[in-house]
């Protein structure tokens, strides 16, 4: 039974994250139909990006709950379909009011993420759950080698082409899901289903009142926060500072899906094995740090492929440290746990995009007495190097519980 659920997950995370890179190079001409000057779209895309965020924040809790009760493959079908039904929505938006409306929608059927972890730890074991783990962000990386430089052909040549593919490729994984995928959950492993559940600020509270999960959660979110900088920003960034054409950035996320790839899917079991989860965490998030510092500097469109290049295998860290977190929950509260992750991302989602596109309008316009576009980069890598120094009292926590154990 493992074997397939890992293959449908595997598959899954792929079409989604196809989905998701092929409208990313087309976002910006989306909006621009409803604004102006640069500035603006920057801002609005920074909101746009947000939304999705804001409703996985919301949501996540309530799939993960969802998914403890009542198993977690048919919650993951239902948020396929309603991805699909979400994209053709954004296609057809004839404002702006419906355009994030459909986003939110997205967002809610995006929180199935949750539901898709819960899973892989549900088959996984301390052998092989950072492998698993890292394969699922192997997954992330596939989706955008293709996604992203596809979508540029598509929206070259018609704006609603990349929505209607995005749309397409989740109603086929939906139908894949309905043959394929077998339960993960047992029925004697799952439990009844509380109101207080879906609150997701209270079901972080439940998650932080573990010994050490706390600075583990404010790590977390600083690392995502760093993270998050290359999805809130990149589009604009390139178009703006590197005059890139949506082409040439569906090309860059391309590589960085290759990357992703390789360095997450093929990487993580190796460096774990040798480093160890919680040194690969503090190796890699020092990384992320130096390399944003390298992007923010960049001053030619080709220096980004060099740093992405030499950076990559700092990427394990995401992986390795999901592990870390999970190692630490019995099976039955995994969809809980993985919804309080989803939601700190969310969270890290929802201010990342904001103050990303803020900074670099701010830095970018005649309002700034200097011009510092790499400023977004610039605070990301602080977001790291606070990670960082998280961490460190966080993993001797845990260490210290693992010896009392």
């Amino acid at each position: 039974m493992r074997k397939p659920g890992l293959i449908f997950i595997f598959v899954t995370v792929v079409l989604d994250m196809l989905g998701i890179g092929i409208i990313i190079p087309s976002l910006p001409d989306l909006i621009r139909r409803y604004v102006d000057s640069p500035q603006g779209l920057a801002q609005l895309y920074g909101y746009f990006i947000a939304a999705y965020a804001v409703m996985q924040f919301l949501a996540a809790p309530l799939l993960g709950a969802l998914s403890d009760l009542y198993g977690r493959r048919a919650i993951l079908l239902g948020s396929l379909f309603v991805a699909g039904l979400s994209y053709i929505a954004m296609a057809h938006a004839p404002n702006l009011e419906i355009l994030f409306a459909s986003r939110i929608l997205a967002g809610i059927a995006g929180s199935s993420l949750t539901v898709a972890m819960a899973y892989i730890a549900d088959i996984s074991d301390e052998k092989n759950r950072a492998q698993n783990f890292g394969l699922i962000g192997g997954a992330f990386g596939l989706g955008f080698i293709i996604g992203p430089a596809l979508g540029g052909i598509l929206g070259a040549k018609d704006l609603h082409y990349p929505f209607y593919a995005a749309a397409l490729m989740n109603f086929l994984n939906f139908l894949f899901g309905l043959f394929i995928l077998p339960e993960s959950l047992p029925q004697e492993k799952r439990r009844g289903f509380e109101i207080a559940r879906l609150n997701p600020l209270r079901s972080l509270q439940r998650t932080l009142s573990r010994p050490g999960f706390l600075g583990l959660f404010a790590g977390w979110f600083l690392f995502q926060f760093a993270a998050q900088t290359h999805g809130a920003i990149w589009t604009i960034y390139t178009q703006t500072r590197y005059s890139w054409t949506t082409a040439q950035v569906g090309l860059s996320l391309t590589v960085v899906g290759a990357l992703s790839a390789i360095s997450q899917g093929l990487l993580t079991k190796r460096i774990v094995s040798r480093l160890g989860e919680i040194k690969t965490v503090s190796v890699g998030i020092i990384g992320y740090g130096a390399s944003f510092v390298l992007y923010g500097l960049a001053s030619e469109g080709w220096m980004l492929y060099a740093i992405l290049v030499g950076s990559a295998v700092f990427w394990v860290a995401g992986p390795a440290l999901q592990s870390v977190i999970a190692a630490g929950v019995p099976a039955s509260e995994q969809g809980e746990l993985q919804g309080s992750i989803v939601s700190t991302t969310s969270l890290a989602s929802i201010v990342c995009p904001v103050v990303s596109t803020q900074l670099f309008s701010f830095f970018t316009s005649t309002r700034t007495p200097v011009q510092i576009p790499g400023m977004p980069y610039f605070f990301g890598a602080a977001a790291a190097l606070g990670a960082f120094l998280v961490f460190r009292p966080a993993f001797a926590a845990r260490s210290d519980g693992e010896r009392a154990a």
